[in-house]
């Protein structure tokens, strides 16, 4: 028997539904990261890695009452990646992160549609003044959803004291910040 997470939040927009994660998130969620296209976030994962990866995105819910949320197709009710606030122990400040675990969900528009609304609850319901995206510098598509977001380079910004960050070249992640919540675009 799992065991899901109650009394979490649920929204939908237009082509999708955020939700917690679930136990059945898994059968997309370790391909990805056991793949190489979860180079950006460091990966490729052993499976094992990949398990303790996804177990920590989970236990963030648990910990903050808050986390990443399942990307849902409304229309196929597949699971398209995750994304939301974010702020593990050592994150320098409060984050909002996203992936897409299907190659095929790229260049839609779901990611930022996601974003979009969960920055919403965040800077509504969570009270988050502001937030930033940490971005590995080779991610053009993160980066160019960043700009699209309304998002700014903000080279001043602290990047994260956690484990493998203190390892980092210079200029190796970039941190863009969030318009703070009362110049979000609508």
């Amino acid at each position: 028997m799992t065991v899901t997470l109650a009394h979490t939040p649920r929204f939908e927009t237009e082509r999708l539904i955020l939700r917690a994660p679930e136990a059945s998130d898994w059968e997309a969620a370790g391909p990805f990261l056991v793949s190489e296209r979860a180079r950006h976030i460091g990966g490729p994962f052993t499976a094992t890695q990949a398990w303790r990866e996804y177990a920590q995105d989970l236990g963030h819910w648990v910990l903050r009452g808050w986390g990443l949320f399942s990307i849902e197709h409304r229309e196929s009710g597949r699971t398209l990646g995750c994304a939301g606030p974010y702020h593990p122990e050592g994150w320098a400040e409060n984050e909002f992160g996203w992936s897409l675990w299907r190659p095929e969900s790229e260049g839609k528009g779901y990611a930022r549609e996601a974003v979009e609304r969960l920055r919403a609850y965040a800077y509504g319901e969570l009270g988050w003044t502001t937030a930033v995206s940490y971005i590995d510098a080779d991610n053009a598509p993160s980066i160019a959803l960043a700009e699209r977001l309304g998002c700014r380079l903000d080279p001043d910004a602290p990047l994260p004291k956690a484990d493998g960050w203190e390892d980092l070249a210079p200029g190796e992640v970039l941190v863009y910040r969030h318009p703070a919540p009362g110049k979000v675009a609508a």
